[in-house]
């Protein structure tokens, strides 16, 4: 099918680094990357499961047509609105159904989804829109928190080549356009007519994925039509996904982890993804409740508002359910009673899963093995390129048919983050060993100077340079302090700026919203010190201030239940 198929599409995006050519032909040689595009089997999928149960919720149920009508009908009013395809779309909507709606209409016309988050403000979707020159701006319209509408209009002036505002939900406003009217007024005939004359091709970038901010702000991250297709199969079939499965996965749906691993390849099988906007207790309970999931992913406080449903289930209930989680897949098991299993991933590329097949003793401790046996790992001494042995932690470095060769303009940066040919030093540190025969990796850390808030990859560095503006501060050293519900949260040491003596919390996160910056990234904890501690070579260190915050909790709980014992 691919032969006489140049692996280069007709049009190559600036800032754009597009896979290597000869090992793009070897995985089209080996059967790995084929002629179909992520845009193509998602249609094809559409129309093979018709009938079937595609997106359910408190909000109203799709079947897969009509999932494939609204999509076609959206995405060909995209076009006949003035965008075109390869034009950029920021997408900054909540989960919902027009979420998604939208990110399928938008893969339908050729246009390319920037995967941001609905938190980010001013500086995020400023520097991001700017950096693609993105052309749409997608806001949810209801969000009775932010007025993300007019938000939508403010940018428009710092991001000039926002030309059109697509507000998902509500009554309309301002001079956005509603996805709602955008679908009724564009007829499903005259749609596909206008769709059949978009052409994709299979090596051309379809979405554009952020990085977890490991390098300051959010990069982004081409991923590539047959390539993600390629992601979501080898996952689907890697956890043997079927069209009987139900998911229950309420992170941001435009985060990797839910688009390659979840709802992305559920929706190729054929599956049920489930949806509610709200993630308060009494909707997540009637989610388990009424469509009994299959997998389920639970970050952060939302296994607690789900425990008591999972709870009702008997044996047969809690043996069909699955659960993912990046750790303590044992301490899930004994809580839910049910099988779980360990991820790791990166939206750079390879994803590691724990199946259900291997030995105890590896599903309790190793995030187990890449999705596809293309998939390349070496682990090597941080900072080189040469192995460590057996059972000894090295930063891990990936190559495979799904793993990026460089982030979008960031051609020189790109030299440290990739090895001559063609490894992405992830900044993770793992250790690997093969037991029964067979390589599995256990995750032993992060090189990364970042925090993880419940799934969310807060960088220390954009956020220190931020603190660091304000005329109180001297300097800034953000860490992750522990915490029992996010796994993590931030913790700020601040150094004042003389004559300056302090700084209170509230005093920074008034800053920090005048600043624009997201108010996930925000510190819930302010140190202010005389001074930073520092290494032997005189570097600070972050693991002192790391074990500074977790003695000043263990002192403050030791107290707290002394108190509490009087």
């Amino acid at each position: 099918m691919l032969q006489n198929h140049t692996v280069r599409p007709p049009q190559l995006l600036a800032g754009v680094r597009y896979p290597d050519e000869d090992r793009l032909r070897q995985y089209v040689a080996d059967g790995v990357l084929t002629g179909e595009t992520l845009a193509g089997a998602f249609q094809a999928s559409f129309r093979r499961h018709a009938d079937r149960l595609a997106l359910a919720g408190p909000e109203g149920e799709l079947t897969y047509r009509e999932l494939d009508e609204q999509t076609d009908r959206l995405g060909a009013a995209l076009l006949a609105l003035g965008l075109k395809p390869l034009d950029r779309a920021v997408f900054q909507c909540g989960n919902c159904n027009e979420l998604l709606l939208a990110f399928f209409a938008c893969l339908k016309a050729g246009i390319i989804p920037l995967c941001s988050l609905q938190a980010f403000r001013k500086l995020e979707i400023g520097y991001l829109g700017n950096l693609c020159e993105a052309r749409l701006h997608v806001v949810q319209g209801d969000d009775p928190r932010f007025d993300d509408v007019a938000f939508a209009q403010e940018m428009q002036v710092e991001v000039p080549s926002f030309a059109y505002i697509l507000q998902a939900r509500g009554e309309r406003r301002g001079n956005a356009v509603l996805l709602a009217d955008l679908i009724g007024d564009m007829p499903l005939e005259q749609a596909r007519a206008v769709l059949s004359e978009v052409s994709h091709d299979p090596f051309q970038a379809a979405v554009f994925q952020l990085s977890g901010g490991s390098t300051g702000v959010p990069k982004i991250i081409p991923r590539f039509q047959n390539e993600y297709l390629y992601n979501m199969r080898a996952v689907a079939a890697c956890n043997g996904y079927t069209q009987d499965d139900v998911l229950f996965f309420p992170t941001p749906y435009m985060h990797n982890l839910n688009m390659g691993c979840f709802f992305g390849p559920f929706l190729l099988c054929g599956a049920t993804v489930t949806v509610t906007p709200d993630i308060g207790e009494e909707n997540l309970q009637g989610l388990v409740r009424d469509y009994r999931p299959t997998w389920f992913g639970v970050a952060g406080p939302i296994l607690t508002r789900i425990a008591p449903e999972l709870a009702r289930a008997d044996a047969a209930g809690r043996a069909r359910r699955n659960f993912v989680v990046p750790k303590n897949a044992a301490g899930l098991t004994r809580l839910t009673g049910s099988p779980a299993h360990h991820i790791f991933g990166m939206t750079e590329g390879v994803i590691m899963f724990a199946r259900r097949d291997d030995p105890q003793e590896i599903r309790d401790t190793s995030v187990g093995s890449p999705v596809s046996a293309w998939d390349e790992v070496k682990i090597v001494h941080p900072g080189t390129e040469e192995p460590v042995a057996d059972g000894e932690a090295g930063e891990a470095l990936f190559r495979g048919p799904y793993t990026i060769r460089g982030y979008y303009k960031s051609e020189q940066e790109d030299a440290t983050r990739f090895t001559a040919d063609g490894f992405y030093r992830s900044g993770d540190l793992m250790s690997s060993r093969v037991v029964d025969g067979k390589r599995y990796y256990f995750f032993s850390g992060r090189i990364k100077d970042v925090v993880d808030r419940g799934g969310e990859k807060i960088n220390a560095e954009e956020l220190e340079n931020v603190i660091n503006l304000h005329p109180a501060v001297l300097g800034a050293a953000v860490v992750g302090m522990p915490d029992r519900v996010y796994g993590e949260r931030v913790c700020a040491f601040i150094v004042p700026k003389p004559p300056a003596t302090g700084l209170t919390l509230p005093q920074l996160s008034q800053y920090l919203q005048e600043a624009g910056l997201a108010k996930f990234k925000w510190p819930e904890r302010l140190e202010v010190v005389s001074e930073f501690p520092l290494t032997a070579s005189g570097k600070l260190s972050k693991a002192l201030l790391r074990q500074q915050i977790i003695q000043l909790l263990e002192t403050e709980a030791a107290r707290s239940t002394t108190t509490e014992g009087k």
